[in-house]
């Protein structure tokens, strides 16, 4: 029977350091996650575990501490359908696992495998986001989803009538499982591209969508902003209200405009405008 190593490291659950521990770990072969209220649960085979490599991504981030068990292999799939709810947003928008009934009334199904990949839902910056896109009007515009994750934003978008869409993340496993969902919801004109705000080059968009982290909206603001068509619009989350005002400054010297904010448990969502003239 295959071990497991499980790692216990100290993480507040739904931060957004969880979230980018999460990242990091998938990208060094960690198979499943699980959080509790004050610490992150990560697995993977014994036999791919390295010490190093843990050391460093924790480091980076100020992380330590953490403690290894090794346990036997499990019915991964059957713990995360136990631990995973379907979510319901404005009363409209299910989004919810294969395994989860269809329900009456609801505007927009939106069937995922999240498996590791970040956007379920239950994170605040995703509901947000999604609600703030089911108020926008996407029909036959053209979309971009950047750190698209289970691509759920892309989906919504597609459910909603837009036109050409591509959804983009760097992650390896969040790209698989972005192509998965796709496919799983025959949105035929969803793109999915694996890699960062290089990979969509000179293309532009009448509506951007990017739930990623603070730092890199910082980043990245400028490019997107460039990637905008005139009067688009630019949907970001993933920071926390205390950063909103470098968001907003960032965003002004790049010619957006914001005319709409949400807040959940702190978290932040915003909407900016192009102000940028037309060529």
């Amino acid at each position: 029977m295959k071990k497991y190593y499980e790692v216990r490291i100290p993480c507040i659950k739904g931060a957004e350091t969880g979230e980018i521990v999460m990242a990091l770990l998938a990208g060094l072969g960690y198979q499943g996650f699980l959080e509790e209220d004050d610490h992150l649960l990560a697995y993977l085979p014994v036999e791919d575990f390295n010490r190093d490599d843990l050391n460093h991504v924790l480091a980076s981030l100020s992380l330590s501490g953490f403690e290894i068990n090794e346990i036997a292999d499990r019915n991964w799939n059957k713990i995360w359908e136990s631990d995973y709810e379907a979510v319901l947003i404005d009363n409209s928008i299910l989004v919810r696992a294969p395994f989860h009934e269809a329900a009456l009334g609801i505007v927009h199904d939106i069937i995922i495998e999240p498996k590791m990949s970040f956007g379920t839902a239950h994170h605040e910056t995703t509901y947000m986001m999604l609600s703030l896109i089911f108020r926008l009007d996407v029909k036959m515009k053209s979309v971009l989803d950047m750190g698209c994750g289970t691509a759920v934003l892309a989906l919504l978008a597609y459910k909603m009538g837009a036109g050409d869409i591509l959804a983009i993340d760097n992650d390896e496993w969040a790209y698989q499982n972005a192509r998965e969902n796709v496919l799983m919801n025959n949105a035929g004109n969803i793109s999915v591209l694996k890699g960062d705000a290089a990979a969509f080059d000179k293309q532009h968009f009448d509506i951007i969508f990017a739930n990623i982290n603070r730092n890199i909206l910082l980043k990245d603001i400028p490019t997107y902003a460039s990637a905008l068509e005139s009067g688009g619009s630019l949907l970001m989350s993933g920071f926390y209200a205390d950063d909103l005002d470098r968001i907003i400054a960032r965003s002004e010297e790049s010619g957006l405009r914001l005319t709409e904010t949400s807040i959940r448990n702190n978290w932040m969502a915003t909407v900016f405008i192009s102000d940028k003239a037309d060529d």
